[in-house]
């Protein structure tokens, strides 16, 4: 090969190195700012883990899900059926008052959802027992006064075992069951529902457009994720509280 063609061909070897290295300096300058704007965005931390930040409906069968009727006692020995939350946003779970595993940390999680949401009106919470054989109206209060739950729109409701659990897997598709075996003696979703002002359940989808129907209430802020990997959704909820509030 002629030396001219040689050198030639190791110019533009220089050429392009150098050119690949400008490239990469920048794109390293441009990922660290962002890490330091903290502008950095899901997709950029974790593939596959960003959202979709709006609102949707679910569909059953193309139409949208809404809670159906109920009507139990509160703590308080009143009754409280679905028409009393009409108007308001509220935080749907199934839980025991015995429960010596999940539900601890599903109250303290809807305790700090009470405290940032106390100064409005139409949020809520509606928990159900599905242990009503023990949680009467008294034993709810009690537990209410443990846990320092003041909000007048939360209810924890008792009733009919049969009518809760119907609610539970067919209203709201969310497992609970009398299980001899199970810590405390009933086993159930560690998930919460949430529902708007007109009585639909709502939640925000994946970035496949999947909706996420439920969001983790065994998760603090705080903890981050638990010890499978899965992140805490308290902070997501309280996003889209705010939104089904300002509709």
């Amino acid at each position: 090969m002629p030396t001219g063609a040689t050198n030639k061909k190791k110019y533009t070897y220089v050429w392009v190195s150098a050119i690949i290295l400008i490239f990469g300096i920048f794109a390293v300058y441009e990922i660290t700012k962002r890490i330091k704007d903290d502008t950095v965005v899901s997709n950029d931390r974790m593939s596959g883990v960003s959202m979709q930040k709006d609102v949707g409906f679910i569909l059953n069968e193309g139409k949208k899900r809404k809670v159906p009727p109920f009507s139990f006692l509160n703590q308080d020995s009143v009754m409280v059926s679905d028409k009393d939350y009409l108007g308001k946003v509220y935080v749907v779970e199934f839980f025991f008052t015995t429960c010596p595993t999940i539900c601890p940390i599903m109250t303290k999680n809807l305790v700090e959802l009470q405290n940032t949401f106390k100064d409005y009106d139409e949020f809520g919470v509606a928990s159900f027992t599905i242990n009503p054989r023990y949680d009467t109206p008294s034993v709810l209060k009690k537990y209410a006064e443990k846990y320092s739950i003041t909000d007048k729109d939360w209810n924890l409701m008792t009733g009919n075992q049969s009518k809760i659990y119907g609610l539970a897997q067919e209203g709201f598709y969310i497992f609970a069951s009398e299980t001899e075996d199970a810590p405390g003696g009933f086993e159930h979703s560690g998930m919460f529902a949430l529902v708007d002002k007109n009585g639909y359940i709502r939640s925000r989808s994946d970035a496949h457009g999947n909706p996420l129907i439920y969001y983790r209430g065994t998760i603090t802020e705080k903890q981050g994720v638990n010890s499978e990997g899965e992140p805490q959704q308290i902070t997501i909820l309280k996003e889209d509280i705010k939104k089904l509030l300002a509709e």
